[in-house]
């Protein structure tokens, strides 16, 4: 995906939408007028009217953006693969005010893919935040799960939010850290 600043939308339908940091749901109405400040593994985030709101991938079209497909497999797909798009799925999770993918950020501390009988997969992944308070903390953890469960062969997809231990900037890849200036 790609980002975007300053970009000016208006909203061409009633569409759900997070508050950014808090986490709270609502309905941002057909009109309505932001800025696009975000665009980054599928979701967007808008700044109206003096708050930030994250806007789920499949409501793309609300703001003129496209809708996500979904990952493909192949039909022949290997443990390996599978377990390759998983994290490549991960890769495309952002937190919303940090333009950096929770995989670099160092947000991912476990992830195991346990194949079943007749070749359907479950998920298994234990997460942290950047701050044990966060609001977007459930809201980032869905992402993950509805990102995971929708890879073919995925039954289902566990997230668990841990804090031990706790996260810190070390944690972050040496891209993350040169991106953000810490490196």
């Amino acid at each position: 995906m790609y980002q975007v600043r300053g970009d000016p939308v208006v909203f061409s339908r009633d569409c759900d939408a997070v508050v950014i940091p808090a986490g709270d749901t609502g309905t941002i109405p057909q009109g309505a007028e932001g800025v696009l400040t975000q665009a980054l593994g599928g979701s967007y985030t808008v700044y109206i009217q003096g708050n930030l709101f994250r806007i789920a991938g499949r409501d793309g079209d609300a703001i003129g953006q496209e809708v996500v497909k979904p990952p493909e497999l192949p039909d022949d797909a290997s443990d390996q693969d599978v377990e390759q798009l998983v994290w490549d799925q991960l890769h495309t999770c952002f937190d919303p005010e940090i333009p950096i993918d929770i995989v670099e950020l160092g947000l991912i501390y476990r992830c195991d893919v346990t194949r079943l009988e007749g070749g359907e997969r479950d998920v298994e992944i234990d997460m942290t935040l950047t701050a044990p308070g966060c609001g977007m903390g459930e809201v980032l953890a869905a992402d993950v799960r509805d990102k995971v469960e929708i890879i073919p062969t995925v039954r289902s997809c566990r997230v668990d939010l841990v804090f031990d231990p706790p996260w810190s900037a070390h944690m972050m890849s040496d891209a993350a850290k040169l991106q953000t200036g810490m490196l």
